[in-house]
């Protein structure tokens, strides 16, 4: 099993659905986070362009963002088309074998649980090993993961959301199922997108899947691979973190 298997389906919906949910409340921290460190700035898993292209308002001169999905990233060239803003790449690639020179960034970020995506640990091992070699000595990782993601209670088709969608404003309803594989370290999201009403409705199935990974064994992880985590926040104001907080952020800088 590939993790990154369901997010060219999710595609479509993503934005959509993150307009409604998560939002934009984390961008600000991403954005805090790289103001007046210089240097360039790379995300891992930038999908629709989300968090990179608010990152080059802040000033970054050169923000890159890498996603495997051609699908994400052609919402993310429109998005960025939009925005007019400068000093923007969104690129195709593989995050666990990233395509650049040592030291190729001051900053690399992770948002939205991406590292989670990666199912096997020699996934991780792989990509936190290439974050390394594109950071130089003292260069700064940020990474946040899904919080808890064992305590997830399991259920089968629940509406979750209900909304319009598309210049024509057509109906659109979100019926999700969470499946726990405890042996696994797995979590299951099986989502259905129903696209309309009645027997013309279209209906978008997939399913995206996440890694149980907790803060103490990210550090871990980080360690050996070359990194000292220097902060572990519970909110996106800065707030320190505890293993009830409902967001898992952690900072780390590559040792020289």
């Amino acid at each position: 099993m590939e993790g990154h298997h369901g997010w060219d389906d999710y595609a479509p919906f993503y934005d959509w659905e993150n307009a409604r949910t998560f939002g934009r409340r984390d961008v600000p921290f991403w954005q805090r986070l790289v103001t007046g460190r210089g240097g360039r700035v790379l995300e891992l898993g930038c999908g629709t362009g989300r968090v990179t292209i608010p990152l080059a308002k802040t000033g970054a001169a050169t923000v890159v963002g890498i996603d495997r999905s051609a699908a994400m990233l052609t919402r993310g060239q429109r998005r960025l088309r939009r925005s007019r803003v400068g000093g923007v790449s969104l690129l195709r690639g593989d995050i666990r074998h990233l395509p650049f020179a040592a030291g190729t960034f001051q900053t690399v970020i992770a948002p939205y649980g991406i590292l989670q995506s990666l199912l096997r640990e020699r996934d991780l091992s792989a990509t936190l090993k290439a974050v390394a070699a594109a950071l130089p000595a003292g260069g700064v990782f940020g990474l946040e993961l899904v919080a808890d993601l064992p305590s997830w209670k399991e259920y089968r088709h629940r509406v979750t959301l209900k909304g319009r969608r598309g210049r024509d404003g057509r109906p659109i309803t979100l019926r999700e199922s969470v499946r726990q594989d405890p042996e696994r370290g797995l979590t299951h999201f099986d989502q259905e997108f129903v696209e309309g009403r009645g027997a013309s409705a279209r209906r978008h199935r997939f399913t995206l899947t996440f890694r149980t990974v907790s803060v103490p064994q990210m550090v871990r992880r980080l360690e050996k691979a070359g990194f000292e985590a220097t902060a572990v926040l519970g909110d996106y104001r800065g707030g320190p973190w505890d293993p009830r907080a409902e967001v898992w952020i952690v900072l780390a800088r590559k040792r020289a």
